[in-house]
């Protein structure tokens, strides 16, 4: 049986199809599984910028992945609260600082805790006092640009052309 160029070019496309629908099935039913447990303790920080956090961001610790942002919302001066699980075998000092970093020049935020010295520690449900808000690359690159333009005069003045 002689099978024509437009049947078999539906074949090959309608096994794409069928490929792709399996994969993508597989990558949800893989990535709906959590390996971390529920259990953990829950913390708060405030923040003027959360700009790239969002519920189920990372929390690290040196580096290790100790938990995940549970909650988000405005208090009352409309700064950003966010509440995060952490596992229970972690115990932070009440003096610790959380810093909103990116992974990469352009990678996806995370929290990172950085304990202090104090001897007490943090029990569930208290707030971190110490905290620092995330670096926008854009407000990075536009104070860049606005020294550069200092140092060469022009801050106020329009850029020379570069056709003349």
């Amino acid at each position: 049986m002689m099978v024509s160029r437009d049947d078999r070019d539906t074949m090959t496309g309608g096994a794409v199809v069928v490929i792709g629908a399996l994969l993508l099935t597989l990558a949800f039913a893989i990535g709906g599984k959590s390996t971390e447990s529920a259990e953990g303790y829950t913390l708060s920080a405030r923040f003027n910028r959360a700009d790239g956090i969002s519920i189920g961001s990372p929390v690290r610790l040196s580096g290790s992945l100790v938990g995940h942002v549970v909650g988000q919302r405005l208090d009352d001066r409309y700064r950003a609260v966010l509440t995060f699980l952490v596992r229970p075998d972690i115990q932070l000092s009440s003096d610790t600082a959380a810093v909103i970093y990116t992974d990469g020049l352009l990678g996806a935020k995370f929290v990172e805790l950085k304990p202090g010295g104090d001897d007490t520690m943090m029990k569930p449900g208290q707030e971190i006092h110490y905290t620092q808000d995330t670096v926008v690359i854009e407000d990075l690159l536009d104070m860049i640009i606005q020294q550069a333009k200092a140092k060469r005069g022009y801050l106020d003045k329009p850029l020379p052309s570069a056709t003349n």
